[in-house]
């Protein structure tokens, strides 16, 4: 029945199938609410595919999904290399490599079911095949429940890194009223409020139609229960064995746990279970099953689990994840600390980290009774993986619980790396203090007994600690003791960090060998297949790359390091790495990318303060150039992200940020009063390139007094008194923005003119505003007018296209929508609506629609 109103559908899925199998291949998003029809429609589609073979895998409602779970189903429906690889348990690299190579071989519609629910190793591999689909004769076609998938859903920002010119998309709509009726005449039952209680979601029609009732259910439960009155009581304890296992019930599964016999069956299919051709038993919709499942009293829901769990366990190839599952239910606290951390295990090992964690927490639940040396390693391997999918409270929370325990057994080398691991992700969380508390505490625990790999660890958490704020002689003596205790023991994951720390440090304090450090880190990382540190250490050298501005080279490990993560879905790092990418490209004079970059980090799920902080700087930097509204805002978040105790990168950063937006206003003692303490702290430090910024900005307001040493250039030059010389660094360096600004400044008429053009084609509106001003004071004749009218006039700072783009955003317009009403392309809409965010100050179109409707006309 829910194929009514639905033809139209299955013609768009059909076409899309004929162009994949032709040498096209691609990806079918299936989005709509829960009893909509997804499966109805797919399974009806799959029955003509047009020559190709049809593999269909589904995710699994368990409280954490079994790793790779569609993959595990369409292995054993496509055997050969796919199911040896998973057999093996070969790492996930092989497996996503196997299910490649399973695509390609021939044409093939592939079905991902229910992806809401899917666990962060079958994302990685959506977004692993999505990229490289195009290649293949092969349609995949994802279904999910859009209304379970928000904003920072992560199946949406998988979606969103698919690529455009593959990815199709198809919403399915409740039915009308009209086909509501015709359902219901078909069944013999009025159709009077049907429509208006069930909002023409096919499923709950079936099951109000199907009801015994007098009046049409008023939820889909009441239906599902009104429903199963009519089952026989061998045939309802059938259902409700069925009911608290996700899935299907395989036949030696309900054979094992209850009696039964056709009749029952029958009596099963006649409230519309459904039985599949090897004898599982299912209800025809999760909605239904649920239901019925809640309908359960806890003790009742509990034994079935126990009969479950009973017969599961007596079975080979019964993923843990599931045995845990039903363990769980059955409250088998043995049973439960037998096969959740075993099934944590397994889902970090194909990186599937937030479902190892909620693992780990069940396992911890029924943890009470068990030795405390175990207790103490199950909070630690919860900690690891908390801190993996960026959940620091949690992971902190998890290894102050094992260092209580390691302290009671007086285990001092546990103790000491537990407090290790806490100054880190103290640190992480923006808990500076605490960081700094713990780690003095790791090295004085570790220090009083033999050396070793641990405190090794502690020392390289010391110097890094120190690096980010810019105590540079205490860092690199820390990094240098690290990498004296790691290198006998040829601990290379230590000796990367320790490395990297000592890098950097050089780096800042201006010695060039620092490079040579952080090389031969990203060598031994890769050498030693160490993932992270691979990734860390390119994150590091494009950091200190654009710190130095050689552009050329923060290009090339950019690059290198974003498809590094890329390829073993590293987001967090990944993400570190675009918010130094949105910097590069914002000093170069790209500011769309630049924006782009920066509020893809934002947008992000698994973004974090250390992540968010430098994007937000970027972000705010580039809003106070063009003189977009609430410029301040990000800055203003940024500085509340880095907590009470700021580390002077953050200090220097963002106080030299403010100093323009203040010169910008024409505030020149509001110049003043940002900089001063913050170069005050500097000056106790040795940054060369921190301190000239600094030192600038006050030379440039008069407030600075005598000659600095140990600054870098183009700022020493400028303070000189050589502004030419600085201009021109600035030139060659590739900066245009403070290119223009310093002609602008100093320069004789053409060289005034030849930065308003730079500034007018940058975007940069308050400095070409002034420019314009100082020149006609001057007796400049013919200076150019600079932005249009339409762009001056309009409140929100829009050109007219973007208003008008903006206007039809606020009436409920999608991108696609737009695009064909302009005649344009949708990117181009993309982009005009990222332009238009950027330039408001807020992070969706709800937002942007909210102001628009403030602004008393948008063309105005």
């Amino acid at each position: 029945m829910e194929l009514l109103e639905r033809k139209k559908s299955l013609a768009e899925l059909t076409d899309w199938l004929r162009r994949a199998i032709g040498g096209a291949g691609c990806i079918a998003l299936l989005g709509a609410e829960a009893g909509i029809g997804k499966t109805a429609l797919l399974q009806e589609f799959a029955k003509a595919p047009l020559g190709a073979r049809v593999l269909w895998g589904s995710c699994d409602a368990l409280f954490a999904p079994r790793p790779l779970g569609p993959l595990y189903d369409i292995a054993r429906q496509a055997k050969g290399e796919l199911l040896a690889a998973i057999g093996a348990k070969a790492n996930r690299e092989v497996i996503f490599a196997a299910a490649l190579d399973e695509l390609e071989r021939a044409q093939t519609l592939i079905v991902f079911e229910d992806m809401h629910w899917a666990d962060e190793a079958t994302l990685d591999l959506l977004k692993y095949l999505g990229r490289r689909i195009q290649r293949t004769r092969a349609m995949l076609v994802v279904s999910y429940r859009d209304d379970e998938v928000g904003p920072q859903h992560p199946l949406r920002f998988v979606i969103g890194d698919l690529p455009r010119a593959a990815t199709h998309r198809m919403s399915l709509f409740p039915l009308s009223e009209a086909a509501v009726a015709q359902l219901a005449r078909q069944a013999g039952q009025p159709s009077a409020g049907l429509h208006r209680i069930t909002g023409g979601n096919p499923f709950f029609v079936t099951e109000a139609l199907a009801a015994v009732a007098d009046t049409v259910p008023a939820s889909v439960r009441d239906a599902v229960l009104a429903r199963a009155m009519r089952l026989t009581p061998d045939a309802r304890k059938l259902a409700e064995l069925a009911s608290v296992v996700p899935g299907s019930a395989e036949s030696w599964l309900l054979a094992q746990a209850v009696e039964f016999d056709e009749v029952s069956i029958e009596g099963c299919l006649g409230i519309g279970m459904v039985r599949a051709p090897d004898g599982a038993l299912c209800f025809r919709h999760e909605l239904a099953r649920r239901a019925f499942e809640d309908s359960l009293s806890p003790s009742h829901r509990q034994l079935l689990h126990a009969k479950v769990f009973a017969a599961l366990s007596t079975r080979a190839q019964i993923s843990a994840a599931r045995l845990a599952h039903h363990a769980a239910g059955a409250r088998n606290a043995a049973a439960v600390l037998q096969f959740a951390p075993l099934a944590a295990m397994q889902a970090a090992s194909v990186g599937s980290h937030r479902e190892a964690a909620a693992l780990y927490r069940v396992a911890i639940d029924y943890a009470q009774e068990i030795a405390p040396l175990e207790r103490a390693r199950l909070h630690e391997q919860l900690s690891y993986e908390c801190h993996l999918t960026a959940q620091y409270e949690r992971a902190i929370e998890a290894r102050r619980a094992a260092l209580q325990i390691w302290r009671a057994l007086g285990e001092r080398m546990r103790e000491g790396g537990a407090l290790q691991w806490l100054s880190r992700f103290s640190w992480f969380f923006g808990r500076r203090v605490d960081a700094n508390r713990y780690a003095a505490e790791a090295v004085s625990t570790l220090e009083s007994l033999p050396p070793s790999p641990e405190l090794a660890r502690a020392y390289s958490n010391r110097a890094q600690l120190d690096m980010e704020d810019h105590e540079l002689e205490s860092s690199i003596a820390w990094a240098r003791r690290a990498i004296e205790l790691a290198e006998p023991w040829a601990e290379t994951e230590i000796l990367c960090d320790a490395l990297g720390a000592l890098g950097i440090s050089r780096l800042i304090g201006g010695d060039a060998s620092g490079a040579a450090d952080l090389e031969r880190a990203l060598r031994l990382a890769l050498d030693g297949n160490l993932q992270e540190q691979v990734a860390s250490s390119y994150n590091d050298l494009a950091a200190m790359a654009v710190s130095y501005r050689h552009y050329d080279k923060a290009a090339h490990w950019l690059n290198e390091g974003l498809l590094y993560c890329e390829k073993h879905d590293m987001a967090s790092l990944r993400l570190y790495m675009l918010a130094y990418r949105a910097r590069k490209s914002f000093e170069q004079g790209d500011w769309q990318s630049a924006s782009d970059d920066a509020e893809a980090v934002l947008r992000h799920p698994l973004a974090t303060l250390i992540t968010r902080i430098p994007a937000l700087r970027t972000l705010g930097h580039i809003r106070i150039r063009r003189g977009d509204p609430q410029a301040e805002a990000a800055l203003e978040e940024a500085w509340a992200l880095g907590g009470t105790t700021q580390e002077l990168q953050r200090v220097g950063t963002l106080a030299a940020i403010r100093a323009e937006a203040a010169w910008l206003a024409g505030d020149r003692e509001g110049v003043r009063r940002v900089v001063e303490a913050a170069y005050e702290l500097v000056c106790q430090r040795r940054d060369p390139r921190m301190k000239g910024e600094l030192a600038a900005w006050l030379w440039r307001v008069g407030a600075l007094s005598g000659q600095p040493g140990e600054i870098a250039e183009p700022y020493a030059q400028e303070i000189a008194g050589d502004w030419r010389a600085a201009a021109s660094a600035w030139k060659q360096l590739g900066c245009p923005y403070e290119h223009a600004c310093l002609l602008a400044l100093r320069g004789t008429e053409s060289e005034q003119r030849e930065a308003l053009e730079i500034l007018e084609r940058l975007g940069a509106a308050p400095a070409s505003l002034a420019l314009r001003k100082r020149m006609r004071a001057e007796g400049i004749r013919a200076v150019p007018r600079g932005l249009r009218t339409s762009t001056r006039s309009n409140r929100l700072g829009l050109t007219r296209r973007e208003a008008e783009i903006l206007t039809l955003v606020s009436q409920g317009m999608r991108n696609s929508t737009i695009a064909k009403r302009l005649f344009v392309s949708t990117r181009t809409v993309d982009r005009h609506v990222s332009a238009i965010l950027s330039k408001l100050g807020v992070q969706s179109r709800g937002e942007a629609a909210a102001l628009a409707g403030k602004a008393p006309s948008l063309d105005a």
